[in-house]
């Protein structure tokens, strides 16, 4: 037995788990991937219901940023959850996965873009907590374009994209999903309200720490009303700089967001970037009282390695419940196979990672069995 498959058979990310009121086949979480493969109208086809099939073997699946509206959109071919035809498109997936295992669930990430956002992709200005243009190229139908000054939401806007989050959440339960991931990581909408750079609002949902993250709080109340809180994750990225997003004051943020969150009880909270190695990673743990799923942070040679099983270990030792894991799922549909066994890996091909509209670099990595 090889040192790979020695580690393999001691890991804990192949152990049962629960999440609220779920059983788990295993800790390994597929995390959400905006790979643009829906239709025009963000409508899942059948390329995303092979993709997910394909892949039903993690414990959960989070699939992936799925706006609530039709000005959250962020990027061409992204898929939505508020159309009848996005609803049974979603459908569609949902049955596959159950079909492929039963023993796999289904969570559906609800992003809005906020300034991330094109006209020509949307249809619309975009919304932001305030008028700060995006300083990055967009992809639009048009191909790359430079960003257009978003529209400072209104107390109309904000109290009406709440209940678009929450209508979402029910499309979602409609759709066959078990739950919700409410994003606000990654410079999308909920993480502009948070951050100094993007918030520069002087009303209620502007200004401290805690008046930044009250849209936050009240998009995760609402849906939690609409669903359950046993049906609601939240997602974060503390920190990050993603999108072109400056915090500020990262710990003053989530020093006041996560005991507000808690009092709500989402069944998890999901870090992006989580690295045990920081001791940001360590307060959160201590302050989060329920579940909690890290996505860590990967060298390339890391993922080459073992997939990022080493690192997932790591965040278990420190109190992680549950390991998010992205490219590796994506380049490795039997993933779960591949790591239980120590067995190889597929090598990720960069070029077809987002953007692309077809099967290739998206459903065609072999399985163990085609090698």
């Amino acid at each position: 037995m090889t040192h790979t498959q020695q580690a393999a058979a001691a890991s804990h990310l192949f152990e049962p788990a629960r999440l609220g009121g779920l059983g788990l086949a295993n800790r390994l979480v597929m995390a959400p991937l905006t790979r643009n493969r829906a239709t025009a109208d963000g409508v899942p086809g059948e390329l995303m219901v092979t993709h997910y099939a394909q892949r039903a073997s993690a414990g959960l699946i989070i699939a992936e940023g799925t706006t609530p509206n039709a000005v959250g959109r962020t990027y061409p071919h992204i898929p939505g959850i508020h159309s009848p035809e996005q609803i049974a498109g979603w459908r569609r997936v949902t049955d596959a996965v159950r079909a492929a295992s039963g023993r796999s669930h289904m969570f559906l990430q609800l992003q809005h873009g906020g300034r991330v956002g094109h006209p020509d992709t949307s249809g619309h200005i975009p919304l932001a907590p305030s008028a700060v243009r995006f300083p990055e190229m967009l992809p639009t139908p048009k191909g790359l374009q430079s960003a257009v000054a978003p529209r400072e939401m209104s107390a109309r806007d904000i109290k009406s994209t709440i209940a678009d989050f929450a209508a979402a959440a029910r499309n979602a339960v409609e759709a066959g999903f078990a739950g919700v991931e409410v994003h606000s990581a990654n410079g999308h909408l909920l993480h502009q309200f948070l951050a100094g750079n993007t918030n520069r609002r002087t009303d209620e949902w502007g200004g401290s720490a805690a008046d930044r993250t009250r849209f936050t709080v009240e998009v995760v109340r609402a849906v939690a009303e609409a669903v359950g809180p046993e049906r609601v994750g939240v997602r974060i990225s503390p920190g990050a700089g993603v999108n072109s997003i400056e915090e500020g004051d990262t710990e003053g943020i989530y020093a006041a967001l996560l005991p507000a969150l808690a009092r709500i009880a989402p069944v998890y909270l999901h870090v992006v970037h989580a690295d045990p190695d920081q001791p940001l990673f360590s307060r959160i743990r201590e302050d989060w009282p329920g579940t909690l799923i890290a996505n860590p942070v990967l060298s390339r040679e890391e993922a080459a390695a073992d997939g990022g099983m080493r690192r997932g270990e790591r965040l278990l030792a420190e109190g992680a419940e549950l390991i998010a894991l992205g490219r590796g799922f994506l380049a490795n549909p039997d993933l779960v196979e591949r790591l239980r066994t120590g067995s190889p890996l597929n090598e990720i091909r960069p070029e077809f990672l987002m953007h692309v509209h077809g099967a290739e670099g998206y459903n065609d990595y072999p399985l163990l069995a085609r090698i």
